[in-house]
């Protein structure tokens, strides 16, 4: 016992709306239902887990984490209710917990993960649940980030190298792992990579989180450094696409716990660029959901947590997402700017350091895919940045290789609404029939955000024969009532 409150848990009882011995009812219910018959749990009792920061037995802190899931409508793991297995449970902690201490990182992803799939598989976890700013993140992460790891004090550190804790991890019967079956984990993220980039985030998220669940119990073990750092970038990789898929299909909230748990790892194996750009696919979460100024927040975090070994591509996607938070707010001669820079630092990539796999989707043809999407924008604000945005789409396309079905859906959707927006509405009605041609073929919400976008500038042509047509196959092309729907940025 801490003798201190655990605001975690208050903060999260609070915002559930039980009364003390409603909670304590529940408790018995469902540990009674997973076939612990003899706890008996009462008000009292919840009254000092909150009040005096009593840490409750097993298998409470998992009844608990389940209640609160289900209340919630998001994930909340034994963690986020304070209840840390090494005495912290009262201490209140900014932004989710986060940082939280480096032997904790594989016990927080299997934790997390198994959770996702249990409850996530029963449609519980949407995209109401809150969202942390992009301050209250990067004030948490900064100084942890901006620190060196060590590898060899990162993990919990036992008498047998080899050994784990089986009563900390709630995960199947994981073991060490040689160099095989770490290059048979590596292809599997390109396989789960070029999928998601062709078809969605829905068909594969679970595959992917499965995945990362099961790299969280191999984890649990200490392997030679150089394996142990390749086994974290196996975790990075695949938290970062568990991250974007969730985005993809609207988990927001999750998905952005999946970001952060991605930089956690990327730097648990020494790998500052990857945290870096783990904490940009954050951004672009929140650049999408109409919150540039946070999404500006986590860009300075990531620039500059990057450490000197980022490459210059690596340089030039994130001062892209930086230049299209920036045309969010109407900041022309910013954003120009920065794409200036993006140019810049793309072009000054010899390709003598080979880029590591994570980066190898952002080509040229994403730059231009960028550039076109921050400019088209921008043209919001400023209606004459539509012909450069025209401009940049149309290479984007030209430029695109096979596979990249969704980046090409997008680019014919920036390139529709900046014709609507440069007032010709012959030329954004052929793109926009282009990109209808596939868009459903694709698991991507953001592609239908986006198409909702369009929808929105179509408005002002309905008079048009051809675009009252084409207004009524994208409404048939948008799940029911998103025409109307959620109030998503581009």
């Amino acid at each position: 016992m801490t003798k201190e409150p655990n605001t975690r848990l208050a903060d999260l009882f609070g915002l559930a709306g039980w009364s003390k011995g409603e909670l304590a009812r529940l408790v018995n219910r469902h540990a009674a239902a997973m076939g612990h018959l003899q706890l008996a749990t009462d008000t009292s009792r919840v009254r000092r887990w909150i009040d005096t920061g009593e840490v409750p037995r097993d298998p409470v802190p998992k009844v608990l984490a389940s209640l609160f899931t289900e209340r919630l409508g998001r994930v909340v793991t034994i963690e986020d209710l304070g209840f840390g297995r090494h005495g912290r449970a009262g201490l209140r902690q900014s932004a989710d917990g986060l940082p939280w201490a480096p032997e904790r990182t594989a016990m927080v992803l299997t934790e997390f993960t198994g959770m996702d799939l249990m409850f996530n598989r029963r449609g519980l976890v949407g995209a109401g649940a809150a969202l942390a700013a992009g301050s209250a993140l990067t004030g948490a992460m900064h100084d942890w980030l901006h620190t060196d790891p060590a590898l060899a004090a990162d993990g919990p550190r036992t008498g047998d190298p080899l050994a784990a804790d089986s009563a900390t991890f709630d995960r199947y019967e994981a073991a060490p792992v040689g160099s095989q079956e770490i290059e048979a984990l590596e292809r599997s993220v390109e396989v789960f990579r070029a999928w998601d980039a062709a078809r969605g985030g829905g068909l594969q998220r679970k595959a992917v989180v499965g995945q990362l669940n099961e790299v969280g119990g191999m984890l649990a073990y200490h392997h030679p450094d150089h394996l142990q750092r390749r086994l974290w970038g196996v975790a990075a990789n695949l938290a970062v696409l568990a991250g974007w898929m969730s985005h993809d299909v609207g988990l927001e909230p999750t998905a952005q716990k999946y970001f952060v748990i991605a930089a956690h790892a990327a730097r648990e194996g020494g790998d500052r660029p990857r945290a870096g750009e783990a904490l940009s696919r954050a951004a672009r979460q929140m650049v999408h959901l109409g919150r540039p100024d946070d999404a500006l927040d986590l860009m300075k975090l990531a620039k500059s947590g990057s450490g000197e070994e980022t490459l210059p591509r690596t340089r030039a996607m994130l001062y892209t997402i930086e230049a299209w938070a920036q045309a969010s707010m109407g900041r022309g001669q910013a954003m120009r700017r920065t794409l200036g820079e993006a140019e810049e630092l793309f072009a000054s990539d010899k390709g003598d350091v080979p880029p590591p796999s994570w980066m190898q989707m952002f080509d040229e043809a994403d730059l231009h895919g960028m550039q076109a999407l921050a400019f088209r924008t921008l043209a919001e604000h400023e209606p004459s940045a539509a012909v450069t945005a025209q401009r940049h789409a149309k290479e984007a396309l030209r430029l695109r290789e096979g596979g990249r079905q969704r980046s090409q859906i997008f680019d014919y959707i920036s390139l529709a609404s900046a014709c609507f927006i440069a007032d010709d509405p012959e030329q954004a009605d052929r793109y926009a029939r282009l990109a209808l041609v596939s868009i459903g073929e694709t698991s991507s919400h953001r592609t239908w955000d986006r198409l909702r976008e369009m929808y929105r500038l179509t408005g002002q042509f309905s008079g048009y024969a051809r675009i009252e047509d084409l207004r009524q196959e994208i409404q048939r092309a948008l799940p029911k009532g998103m025409a109307k729907g959620r109030n998503a940025s581009v």
